[in-house]
């Protein structure tokens, strides 16, 4: 169990951290928690943690550990006269944005010989550029609406405002704006840490409606009812923020929404249609959120969450299963798997025995 990590998300990932391990645990799994701080350290804590107990960092009594690989790779502790290894099964990793849900984690676990749940390096990846996501979504015929690469020289764009500019590489809505116009779009890329490394502009649309879905792609793929998002009174405009998802009450679970929505005829259909769809191309593997959106008789897909807070659980318990039982289900997909494996045929020495020295190659 993976949760925490160096994220704008690293708050969120422990929650959702948290709630795995004590669902696997009270299930009668064994479970080792493994906490990923800000700063990239990694420690073994209690997987009964309370949420508070990592305000300061890492609890009292947690165990330093070390990520290896090559020939003795995996976790260990490091204290005392030799190196622990910890024996894992299968990683549930719940990091949420970031180096844990971007691609960069998988690769590590893949380097590492650890299976684990959630996507693969390339779905992690496909998932968090936004821009990809976009672009893989139109060659495969799914209908989304335009999305274009912003720089701070945007000028002229082939839609009209207002705009909604959101950052190329990142997880749920932090650091999103809606604009009126290229100028100011622009000038956030220059004035927006979060759109530094990257950012994407497409036309908002103030009359769409937000719908979300899941996915889950073990024991077969099934596609949850169709959530529609509430806001809380005063808020029933503009975009479904970061604060009312997560911080507002008690949290993305908890939030208000209507699940399954009220949808007229055929509507349920299409997204769950196109979520499948999604979920093919996108190589989504676990437990996914599809978010669309949703106006008169159109219906664009929006972003995909690859590694959802809290899991998607919400979406799944209205289905009458329960977390434990989503997250076995994870766990023995990810058991199942060979893991990635990689191979050297071909490197058998032949080019470098037929080589000339190095510094003739630079003549």
């Amino acid at each position: 169990m993976i949760f925490g990590g160096p994220s704008p998300e690293h708050d969120i990932s422990i929650l959702t951290g948290l709630q795995a391990a004590r669902a696997l645990a009270d299930g009668g799994s064994d479970v080792v928690a493994l906490y990923w701080t800000k700063t990239g350290d990694w420690y073994e804590v209690s997987p009964t943690a309370e949420a508070q107990s990592f305000l300061e960092g890492p609890p009292r009594g947690s165990r330093q550990l070390s990520l290896r690989l090559g020939s003795d790779a995996g976790f260990a502790s490091e204290g005392g006269l030799r190196r622990q290894r910890l024996e894992l099964d299968v990683v549930v990793n719940c990091c949420h944005g970031g180096p844990g849900e971007d691609g960069t984690l998988q690769g590590v676990l893949d380097l590492a010989g650890l299976r684990y749940t959630g996507p693969t390096a390339a779905g992690a990846f496909l998932g968090m550029d936004k821009l990809a996501f976009h672009d893989l979504m139109v060659g495969a015929g799914i209908p989304t609406l335009p999305r274009l690469a912003l720089t701070d020289e945007s000028a002229s764009l082939p839609f009209g405002p207002p705009f909604i500019v959101k950052p190329r590489f990142g997880g749920s809505s932090i650091g999103i704006q809606v604009v009126d116009d290229a100028g100011t779009a622009a000038a956030l890329v220059r004035s927006q840490p979060l759109l530094r490394d990257g950012a994407v502009i497409e036309p908002y649309r103030a009359d769409a409606v937000d719908l979300n879905v899941s996915v889950r792609t073990h024991p077969s793929l099934e596609v949850s009812a169709v959530e529609r998002p509430l806001r809380p009174q005063g808020r029933g405009e503009g975009i479904y923020s970061y604060e009312e998802k997560y911080l507002q009450g008690a949290g993305l679970e908890g939030a208000r929404r209507e699940l399954p929505a009220e949808l007229p005829a055929g509507i349920e259909g299409r997204l769950a249609d196109a979520a499948r769809r999604v979920a093919e191309v996108a190589l989504v593997r676990s437990v996914a959120r599809i978010d669309f959106l949703w106006a008169g008789d159109e219906v664009w897909v929006n972003e995909i969450n690859t590694i959802p807070g809290a899991m998607a659980k919400y979406f799944w318990e209205q289905r009458q299963i329960s977390f434990a039982q989503q997250l076995r289900d994870m766990v023995e997909e990810a058991r199942q798997g060979r893991g990635r494996q990689f191979s050297v045929q071909g490197a058998d020495g032949t080019a470098l025995r037929s080589a000339r020295a190095i510094a003739d190659k630079l003549a």
